[in-house]
């Protein structure tokens, strides 16, 4: 079979590699996306004319305008745990599979969070760029971590990881998610009110869901201990950056650290970013080789399943998935 391989050289660098390439190749023939540029719609049809598979990193979108103009697409492969925005619906009523990645970013994710909770504490990106302009800066007293209150909304792998860092380090940890189950006795399950008003940091690792879009609002900053930090390792859209940046202004948070925001690709908006009360990373919270390479071989693991003609792991619409016959038969 033909696999057309979306990334950039960009995203390639970052989320795929010479490894997981070199594996993909031994089950199928690939095609580079010829540019620099992210693909989508006819345009991504187009450049993957003639191959059963894409496998699309997280930039690149899956249309219903793309389903429709790819007649030999049989499945659409996900280098990524998000697939909202792959149009699911449009892709099984052309029949075509939609598939995504496991979660190899747990570990990554949690030491990133853990150096933004040591940055925000101390302020040491403040003293590396007041050096940096030859200025000597002033010391400011910090907060001690082991005497602080971690709030953690949204207790999933990530949460739960980076409790356990928590907790090695001293910190009472709490813990918001309506539908986890809390089984370590150290971690205190509160209501997401309850974890805002008690807790020294807060941060935001709630799944993306219509319900939880700008779960973080006005209201919800209120509610936090004056001069409580906040942290956002989740979504751009879980935020309400406006009310974010009053916050801050008001001085009801002391600051702000972020991985994702609501700019292209799911990266901090740049009038949040260029605060110099806020600690900002371009989404890299999963850009190490370890998660890179653990995502980027489930895709090589379904194609290799897809060449079998067997159903691929971590299929996310495999009854409405018609296309697949054009594949050897299903084997048992």
């Amino acid at each position: 079979m033909r696999v057309f391989l979306a990334h950039t050289p960009e995203m390639f660098a970052g989320y795929y590699g010479d490894r997981a390439l070199a594996a993909l190749r031994r089950h199928a023939e690939v095609v580079r996306n010829p540019g620099d540029t992210v693909l989508s719609g006819a345009a991504l049809a187009e450049a993957a004319r003639g191959c059963q598979a894409i496998v699309a990193d997280r930039a690149t979108p899956g249309t219903a305008e793309t389903f429709a103009a790819a007649p030999d697409l049989v499945a659409f492969l996900r280098v990524a745990v998000d697939i909202s925005t792959i149009d699911v619906a449009a892709a099984s009523a052309a029949g075509v599979l939609v598939t995504r990645a496991t979660p190899g970013f747990v570990d990554s994710v949690a030491e990133l969070a853990l150096g933004f909770l040591v940055d925000l504490a101390r302020g040491v990106s403040g003293h590396v760029q007041a050096y940096r302009r030859g200025q000597e800066p002033a010391g400011q007293m910090g907060t001690q971590l082991s005497a602080a209150t971690l709030g953690i909304v949204g207790y999933g792998r990530i949460g739960q990881r980076l409790a356990e860092v928590a907790l090695a380090l001293g910190m009472r940890v709490l813990a918001a998610d309506p539908h986890a189950c809390v089984s370590n006795t150290r971690v205190l399950k509160r209501d997401f009110a309850e974890v805002l008003a008690e807790s020294d940091f807060v941060v935001c690792l709630a799944i993306s869901l219509p319900e939880t879009r700008d779960l973080f609002d006005a209201a919800a900053f209120a509610r936090m201990k004056p001069g409580a930090r906040f942290i956002n390792l989740s979504r751009g859209e879980l935020v309400d950056e406006q009310a974010l940046a009053a916050a801050l202004d008001s001085g009801r948070l002391a600051g702000a650290a972020m991985d994702v925001g609501r700019a292209a690709d799911q990266r901090p908006s740049l009038f949040l970013a260029q605060r110099p009360d806020v600690i900002a990373a371009p989404h890299i919270g999963g850009m190490t080789p370890e998660a890179m390479e653990h995502q980027a071989m489930d895709t090589v693991r379904q194609v290799a399943a897809l060449a079998i003609g067997k159903m691929p792991d971590n299929a996310v619409n495999a009854a409405a998935a018609l296309r697949l016959s054009r594949l050897k038969s299903p084997a048992k």
